[in-house]
């Protein structure tokens, strides 16, 4: 187990994030349409490798997440997996089957996907995957989340991650509170909260070694539709005053989810991050936050790949300043990474 937990640190490691291209099919589809793009198996495909292929990723991020699909597509005779072990990055893979709804509990969903688990992490793992991801999701307010969709996700969580470690996989458990919603920034603190600490339950009664876990959570933030908005320094104070309440200091570390976020306010609320004072590695693993701007420049033209990939390097590099304690949002158009 001795190198699953130091595929855990180097995928933490300072100074770097992880890449977020996991997105379902369906999802990928609406969101090339809404690019004006075909959805195809062709430009899913072409699209992942726009990405995938940018120079000097390695630079700013240590691993990247995908879906089965593009687990499985190639190009130029090598599978995406093998394209970014050559490239130094880590091949990831996102092993859940999505949510749906919890019966019991109207309004709240459960992540499926824990049959046949143990021998698709196999099957990953033969195809070249280090690590792996898990999400769940939760609403905040309106009684949201009940104890039963607390229990049933985090429990969920854990028998997933365990199920990676046998496999010799890096777990990344992602249990998201969504900023939908008008839910204030307190209730969000205290839905985190909640949700942190069962989850570490349920990882501690079954034992799980939190030096193999990376924990991939949201921001404390207001709801999107709250009115209340909050500035870089309050979204950090109150984050780590959470998780420092709650999340036990021998997890690997923490690479934080964008959520819905635009890719500026990400950014700021990460260089904040690292002002206040941590037990973990903090980092990012974001998706839309850093590929929204390159599908915007790409657009699906073959002729308009470099811009696509200068669109993903600069915001992989204003992270990578924002890690480093050096970024400036006036500077943020002319960082690139080299």
């Amino acid at each position: 187990m001795g190198d699953v937990a130091r595929t855990a640190a180097e995928l933490v490691r300072c100074g770097k994030g992880i890449l977020a291209a996991d997105e379902s099919v369906s999802t990928m589809n609406a969101r090339l349409a809404g690019a004006g793009v075909v959805p195809t198996a062709e430009t899913r495909r072409a699209y992942r490798e726009m990405l995938l292929t940018t120079p000097y990723l390695a630079e700013g991020v240590s691993g990247v997440i995908l879906c089965d699909e593009t687990f499985r597509q190639s190009t130029g005779g090598r599978t995406f997996p093998e394209v970014l072990a050559g490239r130094g990055l880590l091949p990831g893979i996102k092993v859940d089957a999505g949510t749906r709804p919890l019966a019991g509990t109207p309004g709240e969903r459960v992540t499926e996907g824990l049959d046949g688990l143990r021998d698709r992490l196999a099957e990953y793992v033969y195809l070249g995957a280090r690590f792996a991801k898990w999400r769940a999701v939760f609403s905040a307010g309106d009684g949201s989340p009940s104890w039963q969709a607390l229990r049933a996700n985090t429990h969920a969580l854990t028998r997933y991650a365990a199920l990676c470690h046998e496999a010799g996989l890096v777990p990344i458990v992602e249990p998201e509170v969504l900023m939908d919603g008008t839910h204030s920034m307190q209730s969000c603190a205290a839905v985190t909260g909640a949700v942190l600490f069962s989850l570490f339950a349920e990882l501690q009664d079954y034992e799980v070694a939190l030096d193999m876990v990376v924990l991939k959570p949201n921001m404390v933030l207001p709801g999107a539709m709250s009115g209340e908005s909050a500035a870089p320094g309050q979204v950090a104070a109150r984050t780590l005053e959470v998780f420092k309440s709650v999340v036990p200091e021998d997890v690997a570390g923490i690479a934080f989810l964008s959520g819905g976020q635009g890719p500026a306010a990400a950014t700021a609320n990460l260089a904040a991050l690292q002002h206040v004072t941590a037990p973990w590695p903090l980092t990012f693993s974001f998706g839309r936050a850093l590929v929204d701007p390159a599908l915007v420049e790409w657009r699906g033209d073959p002729r308009r790949v470099r811009d696509g990939q200068r669109a993903l390097a600069n915001r992989v590099a204003c992270n990578l300043a924002a890690l480093r304690g050096g970024y400036r949002p006036a500077d943020a158009g002319s960082y690139a990474l080299a």
